[in-house]
């Protein structure tokens, strides 16, 4: 890319189309960077164009965060707003530049976040939502604090979300999660949630679960 609005990112996999490709990009959680969700790229649909990128901000000696958590304040865990909001806004323009750098179509953009990196695919979405298309949202939760004041006036009709959770989890509550469901049903948000008996991570029947899911909306297929 002639600019880069995120310091590192890396082509997972190419799609197998050779133009509109539609375009997933993974966001990594607090503490990890880009290669944390690789996994997940050689078991999803090949005309799917991956890019996943780095958190902009280092936290030696090891991974990266998109944004500060003080973990330790007096009322619990405390968020950098600031930084999570310029966070946001550097992913909106990566998707803007990867489309302009890139043989993806504009139309079929989707987020993957795991954690923190949830955090900010549902801000991103809930805030640009003519820039994307599909969220995949395992573990975070929505922050309102990211979002605009004028949310409800904002067009989501094009949105549609796959949000699943750990019942046992012992990093971001469960209950988090659940409260997402009556605030995307009060916008009129296609999505599907779902639990699974994990902590903080991704059971095997939920990543079946979500692969099954973004693959009936992946187009060309």
């Amino acid at each position: 890319m002639a600019k880069n609005t995120l310091s590192l990112y890396h082509i997972i996999r190419e799609s197998s189309l050779k133009t509109n490709a539609p375009l997933l990009i993974m966001l990594h959680g607090y503490g990890s960077d880009e290669t944390d969700l690789y996994a997940f790229a050689s078991e999803l649909p090949e005309a799917l164009f991956i890019i996943s990128v780095r958190a902009p901000f280092p936290m030696p000696p090891y991974g990266n965060a998109w944004y500060a958590i003080n973990f330790e304040a007096e009322k619990g865990k405390w968020s950098d707003t600031k930084q999570a909001a310029a966070s946001r806004d550097l992913i909106a323009d990566f998707i803007d530049e990867a489309i302009a750098t890139y043989p993806v179509d504009k139309d079929h953009v989707s987020l993957l976040g795991f954690s923190q990196g949830t955090v900010l695919g549902y801000a991103v979405a809930l805030t640009y939502p003519h820039k994307v298309k599909n969220l995949v949202a395992l573990s975070g939760y929505i922050n309102t604090d990211l979002i605009p004041k004028d949310f409800k006036t904002l067009d989501y009709s094009k949105l549609d979300f796959y949000c699943s959770h750990g019942s046992l989890d012992q990093v971001i509550p469960v209950e988090w999660a659940r409260q997402s469901k009556a605030f995307l049903a009060q916008l009129h948000i296609k999505f599907q949630y779902a639990e699974f008996p994990v902590g903080h991570g991704v059971a095997p029947q939920n990543f079946y679960e979500l692969k099954a899911w973004l693959t009936q909306r992946i187009p060309h297929l």
